[in-house]
């Protein structure tokens, strides 16, 4: 998680192509059956650090199967404030964006749905905040489609 920390911070300095390298080297170490919280923390900061938005789309969808696999015990090892269901409405806004970006409005929309009805899981900080006003945000470009 360390790595994967220092890499997420090369990426929000704007070095895109480095921290994709790292990222990929990481995750061939970590392998595709890893760790569920390393292969969904990855995966999901991998999509961020992509130029195209169909690898961006693949791998948000592998951050979405790894949260699928990663139990509430094992993130609890993590940190124990956390919950997996809090994962859900980040991820199912990331694929919601993706499909808009890829003009496909139906499999945004269901995606966003599935974000939406998730947000009870987030708390009432500035985190949460952030998510669900990101979500009414997609949901009104969506509505203007």
């Amino acid at each position: 998680m360390t790595r994967i920390g220092q890499t997420m911070m090369l990426l929000h300095g704007g070095d895109r192509e480095e921290a994709r390298n790292r990222f990929a080297a990481l995750w061939s170490e970590i392998g595709a059956d890893g760790d569920a919280l390393h292969r969904c923390t990855l995966a999901h900061y991998m999509a961020d650090a992509q130029d195209d938005p169909e690898d961006e789309l693949a791998w948000d969808i592998r951050a979405l199967a790894a949260a699928d696999g990663l139990s509430q015990a094992r993130l609890a090892e993590h940190h124990d404030s956390l919950a997996v269901r809090a994962f859900y409405p980040s991820l199912h806004l990331n694929l919601a964006a993706d499909y808009v970006k890829l003009h496909r409005p139906e499999q945004a929309r269901r995606h966003l749905d599935r974000a939406h009805d998730a947000l009870d899981a987030l708390a009432d900080d500035a985190y949460g905040n952030d998510i669900r006003e990101a979500v009414r945000r997609l949901e009104r470009q969506l509505d203007a489609v």
